[in-house]
């Protein structure tokens, strides 16, 4: 079992791609620990976030950029 990491300190930022409608679907991500990027559903950020490497987390953005729109 994985060590939950410590994110007390993560600065959450939403995507600019998320609806901005209160109480909308709104993506968060942390982009302030080292080697890891926690990203969260804003609507519950009291539950434990998903948790990424660097590498897997910047090869998924990549993979968006070259991805058509559905």
């Amino acid at each position: 079992m994985r060590a939950t990491p410590d994110l007390t300190g993560a600065h959450w930022r939403k995507s600019s791609h998320s609806d901005a409608q209160p109480g909308g679907e709104c993506v968060e991500v942390a982009h302030n620990i080292p080697n890891l990027i926690p990203v969260r559903d804003s609507k519950t950020p009291h539950t434990t976030p998903l948790t990424f490497a660097l590498p897997a987390w910047q090869a998924f953005v990549e993979a968006t950029k070259n991805t058509p729109a559905v």
